[in-house]
């Protein structure tokens, strides 16, 4: 199905580009969203009356999306949850999650907008991109801990989740010691083996 795109659309064009798309994604996507418009000889005609006007509205909505991208950019959200000692979330950090950490922080910012191949299954700090219009892409940072005091250690640099497996591996080493200590004294008590 060929049709005329509104506006830019990744991957596909800009504004006033005939492209040929699957019909699924035109009817379910781009028609429904006011992306495009079939591409009808009175569709074409009619786009071309409208094209100073189209254009327009699509430079103030980038104005306004870099506005609020300048009041985002490189942000830090701290998302506390609950996850396992080697770092594993039980669960996991959605868009939606972001979205509403980003909105509370008083940057609204909608689902749709956060850009994340796969959700976050481990905490630490996460780089997540946010596309606020076509044009217009911001980075934010994610501090993802299970404590308040763990985010600020994460955001300081340390690796909470290391540091918290050598604290492990010393005590470790500390009661093996003492238990090798122990040992060697009740060995040290019970004297010579007789023959």
């Amino acid at each position: 199905m060929d049709v005329i795109l509104l506006e830019r659309v990744e991957s596909l064009g800009s504004i006033g580009d005939v492209v040929k798309v699957k019909n699924g994604f035109a009817r379910n996507y781009l028609l429904p969203q006011h992306k495009a418009l079939l591409a009808t000889d009175a569709n074409k005609q009619r786009f071309e009356r409208e094209r100073a006007a189209i254009e327009a509205r699509n430079e103030k909505a980038r104005e306004a999306a870099s506005t609020e991208a300048s009041a985002i950019e490189g942000a830090v959200y701290i998302l506390i949850r609950q996850a396992g000692e080697t770092g594993q979330l039980y669960g996991s950090v959605s868009a939606r999650d972001i979205a509403e950490a980003a909105t509370e922080a008083g940057h609204p910012v909608e689902r749709r907008h956060v850009q994340l191949n796969n959700p976050i299954k481990i905490i630490g700090m996460h780089e997540v991109s946010i596309r606020l219009h076509p044009e217009v892409t911001v980075k934010i940072q994610l501090n993802v801990a299970r404590s308040p005091d763990e985010a600020e250690r994460q955001a300081r640099g340390e690796n909470v989740i290391e540091a918290g497996l050598a604290a492990d591996r010393a005590q470790a080493d500390e009661q093996a010691q003492e238990l090798a200590a122990a040992a060697a004294a009740a060995n040290a008590e019970r004297g010579p083996a007789d023959e």
